[in-house]
């Protein structure tokens, strides 16, 4: 577990043996990840620890899980976005970074990368599945880091079937990813705290960089948990300011690994603030949405994770309270930033995909209450039983019904029914990406034309008045145009001709 300095000079230390991090059952037994390993005793340790074991298993079931069906959905607005950027040349990534995407280049970069072996939806999806696998072993080492090792393997275990994890690792944006980069910088801060090392000041402030360059928001938790290190060292900085020097290092590291990025995003942050939201989650919902989706989409889950999320946290509380504290830090602050931002910028829970560690671990410490009925692995594998069919409902209907946008079917339909000469209008014109990623109005003759506004109908009309026009509609019109003088000028001249999951269709009259 995190043993905090309480005074100097009387700081706990261990150092385990590499047998230890995988084969302890004891809990909370304080100890802490090895510093370096043999890759030697990799395979002995397969053989001969339980915890490598069902590690092993839990990282082979969420590799079928993110790959299965990876392609099944058809790419959505974003995913398309992806794509968009990913082919550009990685000076032109950077640019539109630059220019006002809100999305960081690490991604897209990445993404541009995989392009090498094609654009397919299985392809784009790929790399943030494989991800999503890897964090998997990742949590692991952050809840046994935290606490113990039976934390680490149902903290493991939660996420393998975690349904926000599984749903995000199989979409071609940065979530599963920033998640990724995110938790492996904590068994580094978990260290630091304890230590007060410098390399892992250091190799925190590097790695939560990348979650940085990965996602915007990640700067949100890296800046909550440098300020809970400069808590945390409060009582010894009264005696000696030089404490503080190893933590102020670690968060140097962050910024002049992020400094081109950090410039960047203070002039988007107040572009993004400059006008009220048109689309997101605002006020108060965006916390229960926000707990509700990481908790699996389900009320009951939710009510369930909280009340264990609670239990594990006192007894953390009982045998560390700084320890307690972060975990409580890392779930409220969030949330209240978040609440805060919400009305003054877009707020979605994917957003606060980083909560995951800290609810998970603080989940997975309640595993204790079960040691006084269930003695040993019992209850470690009985937690994780319960963790698997709790996932059964959402696994389901998952895998069988689409989850996104149908744009596949709908170009196919739209294809079927467009003659040469035809106009197409998309609306909002931005959605013309995962429109012609499956549409190409080339090939079919038609012409296309992209619009937002009353005023843009009314000229593509006055320019064909007499030629057959189809209106690709989506939802995102109410926030593109949100005084609703497009909707309502489709209202009034054309005919609503159905639907294709939330794709709606209209024709000239």
């Amino acid at each position: 577990m995190i043993l905090m300095k309480k005074k100097q000079g009387r700081e706990k230390k261990e150092k385990p043996s590499s047998s230890n991090v995988f084969c302890d059952t004891t809990p909370g037994d304080g100890t802490a990840m090895e510093e370096t390993s043999l890759p030697g005793r990799i395979l002995t340790l397969a053989k001969t620890c339980p915890y490598m074991q069902m590690l092993a298993v839990l990282t082979a079931v969420g590799l079928l899980l993110r790959l299965y069906n990876l392609g099944y959905n058809s790419l959505w607005l974003d995913e398309a976005s992806t794509l968009y950027f990913a082919r550009q040349s990685l000076a032109g990534i950077w640019a539109s970074t630059a220019g006002g995407e809100f999305n960081p280049p690490l991604f897209y970069w990445m993404e541009h990368i995989m392009l090498v072996f094609g654009n397919s939806e299985f392809i784009l999806r790929l790399l943030p599945a494989l991800l999503g696998v890897l964090t998997i072993p990742v949590f692991y080492f952050v809840g046994a880091t935290f606490r113990d090792k039976n934390t680490g393997i149902i903290a493991a275990a939660l996420l393998t079937f975690a349904p926000f994890h599984i749903t995000y690792s199989q979409e071609a944006r940065a979530y599963a990813p920033m998640l990724f980069f995110f938790a492996l910088s904590l068994p580094f801060y978990f260290k630091a705290l304890r230590t007060n090392d410098l390399s892992s000041w250091i190799l925190f402030g590097i790695l939560s960089s990348l979650a940085f360059w990965t996602h915007f928001y990640a700067f949100v938790p890296v800046g909550i948990l440098l300020l809970f290190g400069l808590a945390a060292q409060a009582g010894e900085l009264k005696k000696d300011l030089g404490q503080m020097k190893n933590l102020i290092i670690g968060g140097l590291a962050f910024v002049l690994a992020s400094l081109p990025l950090i410039i960047v995003t203070a002039g988007l942050f107040v572009e993004r603030t400059a006008a009220a939201p048109t689309y997101g989650i605002q006020s108060l919902p965006i916390i229960y949405e926000t707990v509700r989706q990481v908790s699996g989409y389900n009320e009951f889950v939710m009510i369930l994770f909280l009340v264990l999320f609670v239990v594990g946290t006192a007894f953390v509380w009982r045998d560390n309270k700084q320890g307690a504290l972060l975990l409580i830090t890392m779930m409220v602050l969030p949330l209240i930033v978040s609440l805060l931002l919400s009305t003054s910028m877009p707020m979605l829970p994917r957003y606060l995909i980083y909560l995951l560690p800290f609810y998970f671990v603080g989940i997975a410490a309640s595993y204790q209450a079960l040691f006084t009925v269930f003695p040993g692995k019992k209850a470690i594998y009985l937690f994780i039983v319960v963790i698997m069919l709790l996932s059964v409902p959402f696994l389901a209907s998952y895998y069988t019904e689409y989850q996104k946008n149908d744009w596949r079917g709908f170009s196919a339909a739209l294809g079927e029914n467009t003659a040469a000469g035809d106009v197409v209008v998309v609306m909002p014109g931005y959605m013309h990406q995962p429109l012609n990623y499956y549409y190409d109005n080339t090939t079919d003759s038609t012409i296309e034309y992209g619009a937002t506004t009353s005023q843009d109908l009314i000229s593509i009309q006055d320019r064909h008045a007499n030629t057959r026009t189809f209106y690709v509609v989506t939802g995102d019109l109410n926030a593109a145009n949100p005084n609703g003088d497009a909707l309502a000028w489709l209202q009034q001249n054309t005919r609503y001709a159905g639907q294709n999951m939330g794709i709606y269709l209209f024709v000239s009259p």
